[in-house]
């Protein structure tokens, strides 16, 4: 809903406007979530308490457990998460927008009381070190995908072939990997994998000016086809040679590691997980304090206006295109180098998508699409802990519940966002 606002002068001309704008799909959203919780909470009362346990066997310093009594935390939480939708609603209705900090304290409030009434009566205690480190482990190829979705986007191409990058990748990874045991090598190969994809993508897209969603949904039917096939045609029989990478293994950094909670879950990691935190620290750096993040967000906002003052808009796209296949290929060597040592076909389940969503919820912003990333992983490893602790949940909504995440995030607390201007478009010179 907007509102204008304006000041008219004596002759009947505008001297000054101001539209208000109210937002108010977030707060709707907060209020949905809040009211499914207290309806759960209601229709399924918790008993007992909940156990947390705070460090793994091993950890340097011995954090043991806390017993959390299951129905107050409840309800003090919930109660909190409710007073804070409001609060958000009464913003919208002042015209404010919500502020990050009230999310994601929603959030966390949110997840502890349904995390509770989940483990509440257990006799598995909720493990936070194994949550979080698995939350990033399966966010460790989003993050990589969506950062690749970032890049192509902003140049102004449509990146719908995230899927089918991290497919080639982590197919090309596991032949090189297996050929050679060498994972750096099976590494180079899930770029180059990655880079294939979105070469064709490119040459359709740029040169050709092929519709691009069109593009890339065919480039991931046809990569899930290829890999199917070689896989039961080469690698199903010559699993030895051919299907055996060596993986990355583990390596935790000195004292960092030693942190209670959060040392193990950042620092006792793979190379990948550390290549990853250095590639979205130069993407951020580089999109917005560098001439190349200066071109590139031009050629996706406004093209022409790039093209009049030298810059190739095309070859910019082409060559930014080329590098975010690479840097999804990475997310698709995480699939063979480190979760599973082996290729199956269409291992990848479509995280793809959940990676371009993670894009959008993070309105085309590195920070943003990792964050957004980082929530689509822990939904991911909190169906597995649900199984863990029996939560009387359905195994069906069990399954369903990383994307139900997803179109929450995407529709509710997205809000009002805007693509690069020229994303999608084609640009023809003249």
């Amino acid at each position: 809903m907007t509102i204008a606002e304006a000041q008219t002068a004596e002759d009947g001309t505008i001297q000054h406007a101001v539209v208000r704008v109210r937002k108010l799909k977030v707060p709707i959203t907060l209020l949905a979530i809040v009211a499914l919780l207290g309806l759960l909470f209601l229709l399924a009362p918790a008993h007992g308490d909940t156990s947390y346990r705070l460090a793994e066997s091993g950890a340097a310093i011995k954090l043991g457990s806390i017993e959390v009594p299951a129905q107050p935390a409840i309800w003090i939480s919930w109660t909190i998460a409710l007073l804070l939708a409001l609060y958000s609603l009464l913003r919208a209705f002042s015209y404010r927008p919500t502020p990050i900090w009230l999310s994601i304290v929603y959030s966390i409030l949110a997840m502890f009381a349904f995390l509770t009434w989940s483990g509440a009566g257990s006799q598995a205690a909720v493990p936070v070190v194994g949550l979080l480190a698995g939350s990033l482990s399966l966010a460790v190829p989003l993050i990589f995908g969506a950062l690749g979705g970032v890049i192509g986007e902003r140049a102004g191409v449509v990146n719908v072939a995230i899927e089918g990058q991290f497919l080639l990748g982590a197919f090309t990874a596991t032949v090189l990997g297996s050929l050679t045991k060498n994972p750096f090598v099976g590494l180079v190969g899930a770029m180059i994998g990655g880079i294939l994809v979105a070469s064709v993508l490119a040459v359709f897209a740029i040169k050709y000016i092929v519709e691009q969603v069109i593009v890339g949904v065919v480039l991931n039917v046809l990569v899930s086809g290829l890999t199917g096939f070689l896989y039961t045609a080469v690698l199903a029989d010559n699993a030895g040679a051919l299907n055996s990478p060596t993986p990355f293994k583990p390596f935790a950094i000195p004292i960092l590691s030693e942190i209670p909670i959060i040392g193990p879950v950042l620092f006792d990691q793979t190379f990948l997980v550390y290549l990853m935190y250095v590639v979205v620290a130069v993407v951020s750096w580089a999109l917005y304090r560098t001439r190349w993040g200066l071109r590139l967000r031009a050629v996706g906002e406004h093209p022409k206006a790039a093209d009049t003052v030298g810059i190739k808009v095309n070859p910019t796209r082409f060559w930014n295109l080329l590098l975010a296949g690479a840097i999804a290929g990475i997310g698709g060597a995480y699939f063979t180098l480190v979760s599973v040592p082996n290729f199956t076909k269409d291992m990848t389940a479509g995280l793809g998508f959940i990676a371009l969503a993670a894009v959008i919820f993070g309105r085309w912003d590195p920070i943003r699409a990792t964050l957004a990333a980082l929530l689509f992983g822990f939904a991911q490893n909190l169906q597995n802990l649900l199984n863990v602790l029996g939560t009387p949940i359905p195994s069906e909504f069990m399954l369903m519940l990383p994307y139900v995440v997803t179109i929450l995030a995407v529709v509710g607390f997205a809000g009002q966002i805007r693509a690069p201007a020229a994303d999608g478009k084609p640009y023809i010179k003249g």
